[in-house]
Order: structure tokens, then sequence, then C-alpha cells
């Protein structure tokens, strides 16, 4: 595909177009539709167009400019999340992601005040992570923070707020589940590019805690918010519910259990495996919160 666009489209536009990286685009789409679907049921083909818009919103322009800024920033030679190979940044890189979520801006005010106020925080946020001299993407513990609250809570919030629907169950139990989860896989993105980020003088939550501290922590985050999932579950729910959420959990301790118990001897190859792993784990998890608590099944 990346040999196809270099052949169709100039050199340049590609290299923009790559950093922001479109395959999250997908990954973060799908992790807003959760809130969504939770929020209006099988009322979502009626609502299609509303989820569209909110994909289009939050999914590219909000999602895709905010790698596009921390690309400008970080300039990565090696391999980053859901992009091998990078290519070296272009000139304008900064204002071209910033330039995307604030064209997200007038897009978000078609889905009411609730979903602004989640992208304006989104697009705070994104700035404050990369941009220097805060960047707290540098500072260990705040750099998960944003990616937790970010990534792992708001995403899935704004999708039940694109519906205009206020605060209740099951919503704020999942914010609560996916932002533990996310703080427990974010350390679990950075052990493979320890050695990169050491050499720009990051100072991430991986660097900081040491692999296998980094490791701990992901598992005790992760079953933290798988915690709130089974509450949510077994209480709302019922015990179908509390089944679909363990197959989840399963699906992290597959990987998370012998990646801990190896972590000494496997190599970098092994350690970016094993972020994938956390992300399919993660669309696993969306997967079963969606089928576990679609208002339809109460």
């Amino acid at each position: 595909m990346r040999k196809l666009l270099y052949r169709w489209l100039p050199g340049a536009w590609v290299d923009y177009l790559l950093l922001t990286r479109p395959i999250s685009w997908i990954f973060v789409s799908l992790h807003m539709a959760v809130g969504f679907v939770l929020s209006i049921g099988t009322g979502l083909l009626q609502s299609a167009g509303s989820l569209a818009l909110a994909a289009l919103t939050w999914g590219i322009l909000g999602n895709g400019g905010t790698l596009a800024l921390n690309s400008a920033f970080d300039r990565d030679e090696g391999d980053v999340g859901l992009l091998n190979n990078p290519p070296q940044p272009p000139p304008h890189l900064a204002k071209f992601g910033f330039g995307m979520m604030l064209l997200g801006l007038p897009f978000s005010m078609l889905l009411g005040w609730r979903f602004v106020l989640a992208y304006g925080l989104s697009m705070v946020m994104s700035c404050l992570y990369s941009v220097p001299p805060i960047r707290l993407k540098a500072r260990a513990g705040m750099d998960m923070l944003i990616n937790s609250m970010g990534y792992g809570g708001l995403t899935i919030y704004a999708g039940w707020a694109a519906t205009g629907k206020p605060l209740e169950s099951p919503i704020i139990s999942v914010v609560a589940a996916f932002a533990l989860i996310m703080a427990g896989g974010y350390p679990l993105t950075q052990i493979y590019q320890m050695q990169e980020d050491a050499a720009r003088g990051d100072r991430t939550l991986a660097l900081a805690l040491g692999k296998q501290k980094a490791l701990i922590y992901s598992a005790v985050c992760i079953l933290a918010g798988f915690v709130f999932l089974f509450s949510e579950a077994l209480i709302n729910f019922g015990l179908i519910a509390l089944a679909l959420v363990s197959l989840a959990f399963l699906s992290w301790a597959r990987f998370l259990t012998p990646w801990i118990l190896k972590h000494r001897w496997v190599d970098v190859n092994f350690e970016k495996k094993g972020f994938y792993n956390a992300l399919y784990a993660f669309a696993l998890t969306d997967l079963a919160v969606v089928l576990a608590m679609l208002p339809v099944i109460r």
C-alpha cells in the first residue's frame, strides 16, 4: 500500500499522511464507537450518520492530528506503534497535525456540547503531551496519565457524548475501567522503544520503572480495570456478561503472564509483538464490553 501511495501521490504528501498513522484511525474510532453503541443500543442504524461524523472528528482528525504533532517532535528513526519504518518528518508536520485537530473543532460542534468539551480537552492534552517545553511525554508518569485519560477513558466517553446522553450506568464504570486498562497497557507500548527514548532524553514511565516493574505495574492496572468491568457486568447484566468480560481478561493474561516470567531473556521483536498483542486484547475487550452491556440485553 505504501508503494502505491508514493506512486500515485507526491512523496511529501504521503509522508504527511503516513505520520497520522492511518491504521490507528480504525483502532481509535472503534474504541470510541463502544461508548456510542452502549448509549444507542439497537438504534445504531438510525444513528449511523452521527457515528460516522464522530469517527471522522475524533478518530481521524483529532487522533491523526495528535499523532502527526507527536511525530514532529519525536523525530523517530525506528518503528513506532502502528507504523514501521516511518518517513522523516516533513518540515511543516507540527502545523499540519495541529491544523487537523483544529479542523475537527467545527465538526465536533455538530455533535453537542458534551462532545465539544471532550474534544477540546483532548486537543489541550495532545499539545501538553507532545510540544516542548512542557512535553509531558518525556516525564515519567505524566506520559501514562495523558494516555490513560485520553485514549483510555475520554475516547470511549466521546462516543457516549456524541449521542447527547448524560452520565449514567454503564458508561461511568466503563470509562474508569478503560482508563485503568490503558494505564496498564501504555508501558507496553514503550518497552520495545526504551533504547531510542533514552537516547532522545525522554524519561518515560517504562524507563523510570525498568522492564520488570513496568510489566508488573501493567498487570496490576489492567486487573484493577477489569474489577470495574466484572462488577458492572455481574451487578447490572448477569452471568453471560460476566463470562464475556472474563474471556477478554484471559486475552490479556495469555500474553502478559509469559512476558513477565521471561522478560530477562526476550528480545526487542518479542517485546514489539507484546505491544501488538496488547492492541488485539484491547480490541477484544471493546468487543466483549459491547456484547456484554448492550442495552437490549438488560
